[in-house]
């Protein structure tokens, strides 16, 4: 039995040895192949990925003038997306652990890019009113620490948006995404990119896709947290909409 005490998925072991070399291996890799990530990211999403995120944000009830937390913002894609929904770019911060990513964002003037982590978030606590986060959930090290981190942040009534890729139901549709993700996204990858270990972070792409606890462990951890209104959305099969509330109670 999966122990979600723990990280979203075991370790990798064809990647890094321990849990605890997860957090580094994955801080670097996402180091390395910063500077090409925006370019594959566009190859991976056929170009939609802006308007399906600004979409996911809106139902999940990003508004006007809201304070945004970005955690795991990487390379900005989804805190440029709040930052023109509530309209004032300084009314988001970007939280990553990886430098390399930070360096690399992509966002307007105004808004704030800071190191931390889904685990330890550099904020003041209630200092939020919304918390998103762009398929990044896989890579963090512990979800109860995390969504316990961002309970914290957000004050009463703060509302959540996590956006994952999730294995689909059918195995004809499982097999097909596998073959995508880890066949012709790496191959396009190495072609498009100029670091050598983009085509390795493609291929762990889907490894922590298909490895990942399901859905509803997602789901349970979030209510156990102390979030209310816990529910899931899925777009075209696979992309997963979490969207949760902090109680008014705190």
């Amino acid at each position: 039995m999966f122990n979600i005490m723990t990280a979203p998925h075991l370790p990798l072991r064809t990647y890094y040895t321990t849990e605890a070399d997860r957090s580094l291996w994955v801080r670097e890799i996402f180091n390395r192949t910063a500077g090409d990530y925006d370019r594959v990211e566009r190859v991976l999403a056929w170009g939609s990925g802006p308007w399906y995120r600004r979409r996911a944000l809106l139902r999940a009830g990003l508004l006007p003038s809201m304070s945004v937390l970005d955690i795991g913002t990487g390379t900005g894609l989804v805190a440029r997306e709040a930052a023109t929904i509530v309209g004032d770019p300084t009314r988001v911060i970007g939280v990553d652990p990886s430098p390399g990513m930070l360096d690399h964002a992509q966002v307007p003037a105004g808004l704030k890019l800071v190191a931390g982590s889904a685990e330890s978030i550099p904020v003041a606590s209630e200092s939020a009113d919304f918390l998103s986060m762009g398929y990044a959930l896989r890579h963090v090290s512990d979800l109860p620490l995390a969504f316990s981190e961002f309970k914290r942040v957000l004050r009463p009534g703060g509302r959540i948006c996590l956006l994952e890729i999730t294995q689909p139901e059918s195995r004809i549709s499982r097999t097909f995404l596998k073959a995508y993700l880890r066949g012709i996204v790496p191959t396009i990858a190495a072609m498009v990119s100029r670091h050598k270990d983009m085509p390795e972070l493609m291929r762990y792409y889907w490894d922590t896709i298909a490895a990942c606890v399901p859905p509803q462990v997602i789901l349970e951890a979030l209510k156990t947290a102390g979030f209310v209104a816990v529910k899931r959305r899925v777009e075209l099969g696979i992309f997963s909409e979490y969207q949760a509330t902090k109680n008014h109670a705190g």
